[in-house]
């Protein structure tokens, strides 16, 4: 049986924060990306038949309050909202799962309080946390393996823009490197999935909030095992990079998830769910 709901609790400095539930079983604290409403995660291609997933709402986004104190959108500030989380599930140490920009917040947390970690993954990872660098080049080689894609030309004309700068380019017009398949579905997630806080996401990295040599170091003493997964086709967070960023910790788990992009639990839920169940040790 599995069940889903929702709920809220204070965070350090009285922020009312909200999460969801889904599924029964062992919790697993999910951080998602963006900042964005967590809704899009939905129950990760059902996971939630594994464990018992508790999908945070980072503060300003979703069902969450919007703070006071507009800086502490920083990533090493949201950080202290895990911890309050934690605290508030009344659990020693936390399975903790990130998407996207939430690999950041994530990675801190595991770097500040690595024993409060039982394992860590990380899906297709944002890692500015660790200064990890993705070059122009290495976004356009990626998405030049979609070439054969009808919507090709224009996505990657799209992508031009964004790399050339000056305010031109359309984000939108590159949804299809996101997604293994640019179906109705992918469609659907990519309209539903846009972050509404524009405040949250600008200050998300303002200045202060990575200090990658700090957290690099913070995560060599990180005994936790670790699963890194990327999308074979991920523009967003390339292989390359998520590789990179594997070499940063002690016990980590590569996984490339062939013919997925950013989100591998809407391109091929079941191997998704395979691979992430395996590794949080769930029964066959």
């Amino acid at each position: 049986m599995t069940a889903s709901g929702a709920a809220v609790f204070t965070a350090y400095d009285g922020t009312r924060l909200a999460y969801r539930t889904h599924g029964s079983g062992d919790p697993l604290v999910c951080v998602p990306g963006g900042p964005a409403d967590s809704v899009y995660l939905g129950d990760l291609g059902g996971l939630s038949a594994h464990r018992r997933l508790i999908v945070l709402d980072l503060r300003g986004t979703g069902r969450s309050a919007v703070p006071q104190d507009t800086s502490s959108y920083r990533s090493d500030r949201l950080v202290d909202d895990i911890e309050a989380l934690r605290e508030h599930l009344g659990l020693g140490r936390i399975d903790l799962l990130a998407h996207s920009a939430g690999a950041n917040p994530a990675m801190q947390y595991a770097a500040r309080y690595p024993d409060r970690i039982g394992r860590l993954a990380l899906i297709t990872p944002g890692t500015r946390a660790v200064g990890t660098v993705i070059t122009a080049d290495a976004r356009r080689e990626l998405a030049r393996l979609r070439a054969h894609e009808p919507w090709f030309p224009e996505a990657f004309a799209a992508l031009e823009a964004l790399i050339a700068g000056g305010g031109g380019g359309d984000r939108d017009a590159i949804g299809p490197f996101f997604y293994g398949r640019w179906d109705a579905e992918a469609r659907r997630h990519h309209a539903a999935g846009s972050p509404d806080n524009p405040e949250a996401v600008a200050r998300f990295g303002a200045d202060g909030a990575f200090d990658p040599e700090a957290t690099r170091a913070g995560l060599a003493a990180l005994r936790a095992p670790v699963l890194l997964l990327a999308g074979e086709y991920d523009l967003n967070s390339p292989p390359g990079s998520v590789a990179a960023c594997a070499e940063l910790f002690p016990d980590a788990t590569l996984v490339v998830q062939r013919g997925a992009g950013h989100y591998p639990w809407l391109d091929d839920a079941d191997r998704f769910v395979g691979v992430a169940a395996a590794f949080l040790g769930c029964p066959g």
